[in-house]
C-alpha cells in the first residue's frame, strides 16, 4: 500500500531566488516534507489560497508596476495551469481567500488601502472586480495609514471580514449587487495593530493575532458582522524586550487550541480554549527560523508546518492532539523566502 501523501503550496517573495509558488509533499507515514519544486513561476505570491473542492489556486501576484490575483487550475496530481489575472495599479495585495463554492476571491492589500472582492467563472478564472478604500491612522509609527492585512469570509459567508494593521479596526462587508457594503466596524486597542484572524469552529467566537502589539484578541461574533472584545493577551513572554511582531493565527478543527506565530521571538504560541472561548497559554515552541511568516496545520491535523521567511526553511513539527503541544520531527527544509503555507483539502 502506497505511502499517504499530502500536497502542500508555500506562497514566497521572489526578491531573492525565489521562482514563484513552490508545492511539497508531507509522507504521513515517514513523517517527512519532500518532493519541493516549482509549481509555477510568478512575481510575489506571497499569499496563496486553495478551493474548497481543490479545483483552483488562487495567489496574490505583481506584475510589473500592478498588483492583483491570479488563478489557477489545480490537476488531479496537483500541478497548477494558469487561468487568468485580474491586476491593477500599485503594489500587489498581501492576503486572498475563497468562498466554499467558489464563487467570490476576496484580497486585502497593505499598500494601496484596497480591499477588492472578484467573482469567478465556472473555469475558477477571474472576472468583475469590486473594491472598498480604508481611511484612517493609529499613533504607531506604522500606522501612517490603513494597512490591510486580512480579508476573509464570517462563517455562514454572508460578510466580508477584513483587518487592518493600519487603523487598528476590523470591518465586516457585504458583498451586494457588484458592491461591497460596509456594515460593521470594530476599533481595537490603538496601536495593537491587528494583522490576521480565525474564527472557532462554532462560528460564535474569533481570534486576531496583532502584528504590532504581539498579543491575540479573543472576539465575541454576534452575527451581521459585528464583534465585541473578551480578552487581550500577549504573545511573547513579559521579558522579551527584542524586536517581535505577530504573524498568523490558526486555530484546530476541534475548536481546543489557538496557534499564534511570533516574528523575533522567532515561535509559535500555543493557547488552550477554555470553555468560555477565552484562551489560557500552554507553551512557546521554537520555530528553528528566522521570521516565521506564517504555518499551517496539515489536514489530518496530526503535524504542522512552519515556514521561516528570512531562513529560508520549511519546518515541521508533530502536534499532540490532547494538549496542543508541538514537538520538532524536521528543520532546514529549504525553500526560498517563504511567506505561506495551504494544502490541498481532504
Amino acid at each position: 500500500m502506497a505511502n499517504k501523501r499530502y500536497i502542500g503550496y508555500v506562497g514566497t517573495y521572489t526578491k531573492k531566488t525565489s521562482k514563484g509558488v513552490y508545492r511539497f509533499e508531507l509522507d504521513l507515514d515517514k513523517k517527512e516534507l519532500n518532493n519541493v519544486q516549482v509549481a509555477t513561476e510568478l512575481d510575489n505570491p506571497t499569499y496563496v489560497t486553495v478551493s474548497k473542492n481543490n479545483k483552483f489556486l488562487y495567489a496574490v501576484s505583481k506584475e510589473g508596476d500592478q498588483g492583483g490575483v491570479t488563478s489557477f487550475s489545480i490537476s488531479e496530481t496537483g500541478e497548477l495551469k494558469k487561468l487568468n489575472s485580474k491586476a491593477s495599479a500599485g503594489s500587489p495585495p498581501c492576503h486572498v481567500s475563497v468562498n466554499s463554492d467558489n464563487s467570490l476571491v476576496v484580497a486585502a492589500n497593505y499598500h494601496t488601502k484596497l480591499v477588492e472582492a472578484y467573482t469567478t467563472e465556472t473555469d475558477g478564472s477571474l472576472i468583475e472586480t469590486a473594491s472598498a478604500e480604508h481611511n484612517g491612522s493609529g499613533p504607531h509609527q506604522r500606522q501612517e495609514k490603513p494597512h490591510l492585512h486580512y480579508a476573509g469570509f464570517t462563517p455562514d459567508e454572508k460578510y466580508v471580514v477584513v483587518v487592518d494593521l493600519g487603523t487598528d479596526t476590523v470591518t465586516s462587508y457585504q458583498y451586494t449587487e457588484g458592491k461591497l457594503e460596509e456594515v460593521a466596524v470594530l476599533q481595537t486597542q490603538a496601536g495593537s495593530g491587528p494583522r490576521h484572524l480565525v474564527f472557532h469552529p462554532n462560528g460564535e467566537y474569533a481570534y486576531v493575532m496583532t502584528e504590532l502589539s504581539n498579543e491575540v484578541i479573543s472576539l465575541r461574533y454576534k452575527g451581521e458582522g459585528k464583534f465585541e472584545e473578551i480578552q487581550y493577551l500577549s504573545a511573547i513572554p513579559e521579558d522579551f524586550t527584542e524586536n517581535s511582531q505577530g504573524s498568523a493565527i490558526h486555530i484546530s478543527s476541534d475548536g481546543k487550541f489557538v496557534y499564534a506565530g511570533n516574528r523575533g521571538h522567532n515561535s509559535i504560541a500555543v493557547y488552550k480554549v477554555e470553555d468560555d472561548f477565552t484562551l489560557s497559554f500552554v507553551a512557546w515552541t521554537d520555530t528553528e527560523g528566522d521570521w516565521p511568516r506564517d504555518f499551517v496545520l496539515d489536514p489530518s491535523e496530526q503535524f504542522v508546518i512552519a515556514s521561516n521567511q528570512e531562513s529560508d526553511t520549511l519546518v515541521l513539527f508533530e502536534r499532540d492532539k490532547e494538549n496542543g503541544t508541538l514537538t520538532l520531527i524536521q528543520k532546514d527544509v529549504k525553500v526560498p523566502e517563504p511567506v505561506c503555507v495551504k494544502f490541498l483539502n481532504q
